[in-house]
């Protein structure tokens, strides 16, 4: 179970805005890095997204981790998630097109997901309801060996 996941991009408060009208949740003020949020949806899981100000980093350190901020800037990275949502595909298309992000419906074989493409740049694939079932479907241990094969074993 995952049940929060951090980004770093450009505009975190648009962002932020964003994911929390994809999830019908709540934009908060994250204290521990400066110009930072966190997105909940107040599910039963504690689901939340951090979103940090582009060029945050953490670092391990003893006791707890240290944050930097410098100017430091990815271009892409092979970082996704796949996050169920509880709006529908239009309301998805609607959204990336007025904040200018791409968008597309893909089939993933077993599974359809929603790319949505944060700042065109952070890959979420995003499941609404209607395609959510598939992918839980996927998931079943049956169902996942059948599509990647028998677990490798040390």
């Amino acid at each position: 179970m995952i049940h929060h996941i951090s980004i770093a991009v450009k505009n975190p408060l648009l962002v932020a805005q964003a994911l929390a009208e994809l999830w019908n949740g709540n934009v908060y003020s994250f204290s521990p890095i400066l110009g930072g949020y966190i997105v909940r949806d107040f599910d039963e899981h504690g689901t939340a997204v951090e979103i940090y100000p582009l060029g945050t980093q953490l670092a391990p350190m003893v006791g707890n981790r240290d944050v930097v901020q410098d100017s430091f800037t990815p271009k892409l990275s092979p970082f996704h998630a796949a996050i169920s949502v509880s709006v529908d595909q239009e309301r998805i298309e609607q959204i990336a097109k007025r904040e200018g992000w791409f968008t597309q419906l893909c089939d993933r074989g077993p599974f359809k997901v929603i790319e949505f493409w944060v700042e065109n740049q952070l890959l979420l694939e995003l499941l609404p309801p209607a395609l959510a079932s598939e992918y839980l479907k996927f998931t079943q241990p049956q169902n996942t060996e059948k599509f990647f094969g028998t677990p490798v074993t040390a």
